[in-house]
């Protein structure tokens, strides 16, 4: 009987061991082969990038997902074109991913044997008209591997398609009908529309907001908070302008009462001396 703990990683193809393999691991064992697996799908094996088109509506739907479920608290972990290994098969990187009531921390790649569980929901986003990889050999490879749901972005033929397992053990997708163009995901409780070439994320009736509006949305909040600080600030400016005119015409008003007072002052002591000598003359007649 083979030594199923003595398990090897193919470099040319590498590959987690069977769940057979792995039970009968030590941890040690454990731990080295999957430092062995490669935290991304060789380059020479992977597809070809797809362009702008794929890229943005990967990020944005990640993104979205990520911001909207940290702010709900609630335990599902997000990723996007992470190495993900089942057991015996080959790696794959979905572009995005999603589990549910697991430890949503930072990992370099999803191995089912160590989580113990795999993936809830995929999305994956194509933009190549020929290509069946996503349309056609992975609805059949997900369902196989026990993936709840599955979405297409199909946006060479601008379309979105979505899959989901009828039911526990289940290996065949069921086709999901759009309501009102909105496509309902169980795994997220969230529905799931094409706009824009990108896949819009609808809670009931409200969408979530994407990256570029909440920073549009918070630029505009800065300005208004800007804009009112400078009106205080030219409200308070004009205030302290229209205290600094009434204190120098105070300032001006006294000056003239002082030189007002002054002059009486010296008017009043002329007349006093004036006065005085009139009386000497007048008495100076008398003698």
């Amino acid at each position: 009987m083979p030594d199923l703990s003595a398990y090897v990683v193919d470099p040319s193809d590498p590959r987690a061991p069977s769940q057979a393999a792995w039970d009968a691991m030590s941890p040690d064992d454990r731990d080295r082969v999957v430092a062995s697996l490669p935290a991304s799908p060789d380059p020479l094996r992977s597809a070809l990038p797809e362009g702008d088109r794929h890229r943005k509506a990967k990020t944005k739907a990640t993104d979205a997902l990520d911001r909207y479920f940290g702010r709900a608290g609630r335990r599902i972990y997000v990723s996007s074109e992470l190495a993900t290994y089942y057991p015996g098969e080959a790696v794959f990187a979905p572009d995005v991913l999603a589990v549910t009531d697991v430890d949503p921390g930072s990992r370099s790649s999803w191995i089912v044997n160590r989580e113990g569980r795999g993936l809830d929901f995929v999305l994956e986003v194509t933009d190549k008209g020929r290509s069946t990889k996503d349309t056609v050999d992975n609805v059949d490879r997900y369902a196989r591997l026990g993936i709840g749901e599955y979405f297409v972005l199909d946006l060479a033929r601008n379309r979105l398609l979505g899959y989901r397992l009828p039911a526990p053990g289940a290996r065949a997708y069921t086709r999901l009908v759009p309501q009102r163009g909105v496509v309902a995901s169980a795994v997220l409780g969230l529905g799931l529309a094409l706009e824009d070439d990108r896949v819009r994320f609808y809670l009931d009736e409200a969408s979530l907001p994407e990256a570029e509006e909440l920073i549009a949305r918070l630029d505009r909040m800065v300005n208004d908070v800007l804009e009112r600080r400078l009106a205080e600030a030219e409200e308070r400016a004009a205030a302290a302008e229209a205290r600094a005119e009434v204190e120098a015409r105070r300032a001006d008003t006294e000056a003239l009462r002082a030189d007002a007072e002054a002059e009486a002052h010296r008017l009043a002591e002329g007349e006093v001396a004036a006065l005085k000598a009139r009386l000497a003359e007048i008495e100076s007649g008398r003698g």
